[in-house]
């Protein structure tokens, strides 16, 4: 069993792969206990993104908080507070802050997708 808060998780800077102004924050995973995924809390600040890229994991994402884009295989899809998306394995991708508070969303993935 775990129990845990945000405010805890240690904050891991994103920019090192190519994201702008994003970190992310492990929640659960198998430290916690999960031993199959891994569920990460994302913050995108204004003006930031993800990188666009591809990998052969799928996601599924939720957004708490804040506006933005989320781009899949060249579509766009507008996102906000409540929104929810299911990422496939081997889709170009990519998150952008539209906004101007950080856009926050929780990513689950499989454990393989933690690296």
């Amino acid at each position: 069993m775990f129990v845990g808060n945000k405010k805890d998780m240690p904050k891991i800077d994103m920019t090192a792969g190519g994201a702008k102004g994003a970190v992310k924050q492990v929640a659960v995973g198998p430290e916690q206990g999960w031993e199959d995924h891994v569920m990460r809390i994302m913050t995108v600040e204004a003006g930031g993104s993800t990188p666009e890229h591809v990998h052969d994991w799928p996601h599924i994402n939720y957004v708490i908080s804040g506006t933005g884009n989320l781009m899949i295989a060249g579509k766009d899809h507008a996102i906000e507070a409540g929104a929810c998306a299911y990422v496939p394995s081997n889709e170009l991708h990519c998150f952008t802050n539209t906004g101007e508070e950080p856009l926050e969303f929780i990513c689950i993935v499989p454990t393989r997708g933690e690296a």
